[in-house]
């Protein structure tokens, strides 16, 4: 009775864990731009977005944008535009774009696609000397996309 019991337990925990569905690189519907489902079917955590923003291994967003809800953050960058109230110029979908490959938005952006694989040749020792179409990572994964996302939502002015 008691192996029954655990596997009804086990069974029952199964199905109430979500599948996560991440939507490779390769395969991100964009239109104009936007993507408007998300990446992975799961919601985006603000907290984690913003360390992915603040974090100089990650996003490092701040490397080249300012936020100026975020004073502690040292060495904010100004070549690209503030992120303040960037919530109330973009909606959901157009944020999403935008992190995961803003040359589809911003022709000429130096802003790097954080969410491609293919099509460019990645500078770094980490990369140096692999061919173009080697089978390297994104920068950012679909959840760090979606938790970025979720942070910048809050973003309003």
């Amino acid at each position: 009775m008691t192996r029954q019991l655990m596997l009804v337990t086990l069974a029952a925990m199964a199905a109430a864990t979500p599948a996560i569905s991440e939507i490779a690189p390769t395969a991100v519907a964009y239109t104009e731009g936007k993507i408007s489902e998300s990446l992975t079917g799961t919601p985006g955590d603000p907290v984690a977005g913003l360390k992915v923003m603040t974090t100089n291994a990650l996003g490092n967003c701040v490397a080249c944008h300012v936020i100026a809800a975020l004073p502690d953050v040292p060495f904010q960058g100004n070549i690209g535009p503030a992120l303040d109230g960037v919530a109330s110029r973009y909606d959901e979908a157009q944020l999403r774009g935008i992190v995961a490959n803003s040359k589809l938005t911003f022709e000429g952006t130096f802003m790097p696609a954080f969410y491609k694989t293919d099509g460019f040749v990645r500078p770094g020792n980490a990369y140096t000397g692999k061919a173009p179409e080697a089978d390297l990572p994104p920068i950012l994964t679909a959840q760090q996309i979606e938790d970025v996302v979720a942070y910048l939502v809050t973003l309003k002015e």
